[in-house]
């Protein structure tokens, strides 16, 4: 069976979240948000969660090998999967590179990598309302939100080179009402799928 696997990419606050939730509704997919699992891990207090936090903190990215061992253990609790959303990760070359491999192994691959292409000014605005309304405290601090940016453009967003090279990477743009942003995702997976 052919699962539909899509990499949902951008910068913090481009909306992948929320965006992730729409397509769940609507492809059957799990969503796997490497943001969520390490939140999670952090909340249990496990010995992951406190190395993850330590680097969370300091709007750094969590190690290849921790990332990819957590996400490998999340993708074969659903073997019955249609297919996965990837929600913040492959952040890096190595990952993308582990990631498919892992896929491979599974007789699976990558369908595309979505990316959602939101202007900096507004992701600092949607930041920063998202620590006013979700609490989440890696939102607040303007610091912090500059470097996790930074931290994407430098480290992150030419993960992109890779999945462009595989011809598939697609840009989507993140601006207009979820729904208009949700409605340009549908197109894009429907022309993979």
């Amino acid at each position: 069976m052919t699962k539909l696997n899509i990499v949902l990419f951008g910068p913090p606050g481009a909306g992948k979240g929320t965006q992730s939730e729409k397509l769940i509704e609507r492809y059957q997919l799990v969503h796997l948000s490497t943001g969520d699992i390490f939140r999670a891990n952090i909340k249990g207090e496990t010995e992951l969660g406190k190395l993850a936090k330590s680097y969370m903190d300091r709007g750094a990215l969590v190690p290849d090998e921790v990332t990819i061992k957590m996400l490998e253990s999340e993708v074969n609790k659903h073997p019955e999967a249609n297919g996965f959303i990837f929600d913040g990760f492959p952040r890096t070359g190595a990952q993308a590179l582990a990631l498919d491999a892992f896929l491979e192994s599974h007789e699976t691959g990558i369908a595309a990598m979505l990316a959602l292409e939101v202007p900096e000014e507004e992701l600092r605005a949607r930041l920063k309302n998202r620590a006013l309304t979700s609490g989440r405290a890696d939102d607040a601090n303007p610091d912090v939100i500059q470097n996790r940016i930074n931290v994407y453009n430098n480290e992150t967003a030419p993960v992109a080179e890779y999945y462009r090279a595989q011809g598939k990477y697609q840009g989507v743009v993140g601006v207009g009402t979820i729904q208009e942003i949700s409605e340009r995702l549908f197109d894009a997976i429907d022309q993979h799928a």
